[in-house]
């Protein structure tokens, strides 16, 4: 089974060392995602519907509210993953031109060779995480050079001159009151048709309006929703799993934590025995969604 060794979490989002020899499945984050090889075997993560290597030289980059997949396969050697889900605010707080970052192409390509910097510094970044348990702002200072060092290898982050990230959804009214919608009903089951009614659409004109605008479909879309929902209540340990797992609206605690196992790695018990809450105080972290 796979299993968190390390979590840091934080305004600039989370930082995770995974031994991981279980697929995930489709999924999406509202962060600036990569994905980087800290030891074990080779192995691959669909980006949409193409497979990608993830090897000692290469990262896996996905954008905010991209459909990303693990594909590991079954009895194949385990792999420690050095993974980050970054969010835009914290990197624009950090630097004003990379607001950009939540942008959906700011990674132009999804995997890309590493330099030998790029991997020094994610080597020392993994190896703090395992045996140093690094303070707030040590692990800040680290994940901003790492990141830096990453967005200046795969983005032409200056070419799109700093603007501040809107959502994909601004553009269009009747998909911000379907995600407004799915924000107020995540203790429910997901329903297209109440959905759609929201946003006053039909089903099919609903699915079809929310994945052009999106690049997902809403279904997914709420599932993100609800997942970071769980994360958040299982970092903050104020609720049990039972209590997170009825306040989200699943029908029993074991259809919560296969959730949670499907789209994180691990269940939920497991992400809040390892997780490390390193916010500062002042901090916080930005509502799901609103990167």
């Amino acid at each position: 089974m796979s299993k968190a060794m390390r979590i840091h979490q934080g305004s600039f989002g989370r930082v995770a060392l995974l031994d991981m020899d279980n697929a995930l499945i489709h999924h999406a984050h509202p962060h600036c995602h990569v994905l980087i090889k800290a030891s074990g075997a080779d192995t691959r993560f669909a980006v949409g519907e193409q497979l990608y290597p993830l090897r000692d030289d290469t990262a896996v980059l996905v954008n905010s509210w991209e459909a990303h997949s693990y594909a590991h396969q079954p009895g194949a050697p385990r792999t420690v993953i050095l993974a980050l889900y970054i969010e835009p605010r914290w990197l624009g707080a950090m630097q004003r031109e990379l607001n950009a970052c939540g942008n959906p192409g700011f990674f132009a390509q999804s995997c890309g060779e590493l330099t030998p910097y790029i991997r020094r510094l994610a080597d020392r970044m993994a190896a703090e995480l395992l045996y140093d348990d690094p303070s707030g702002e040590r692990m800040e200072e680290a994940l901003f050079d790492l990141m830096i060092a990453i967005i200046d290898r795969f983005s032409e982050w200056r070419t799109l001159g700093g603007t501040r990230y809107a959502a994909p959804a601004a553009g269009d009214f009747r998909i911000r009151q379907a995600i407004l919608f799915m924000r107020g009903t995540l203790g429910e089951e997901f329903d297209a048709a109440r959905v759609a009614a929201a946003a006053g659409l039909s089903r099919a004109h609903m699915f079809r309006l929310f994945q052009q605008t999106m690049a997902i479909t809403p279904a997914l879309y709420f599932n993100v929703l609800r997942m970071e929902a769980a994360i958040d209540a299982m970092a903050a340990g104020l609720e049990s799993a039972t209590e997170v797992s009825g306040r989200l609206g699943f029908s029993a605690p074991s259809h919560f934590s296969r959730f949670f196992r499907n789209h994180q790695g691990v269940t939920p018990t497991e992400y809040r025995r390892v997780v490390n809450l390193v916010d500062r105080p002042g901090g916080g972290r930005p509502e799901a969604g609103h990167a």
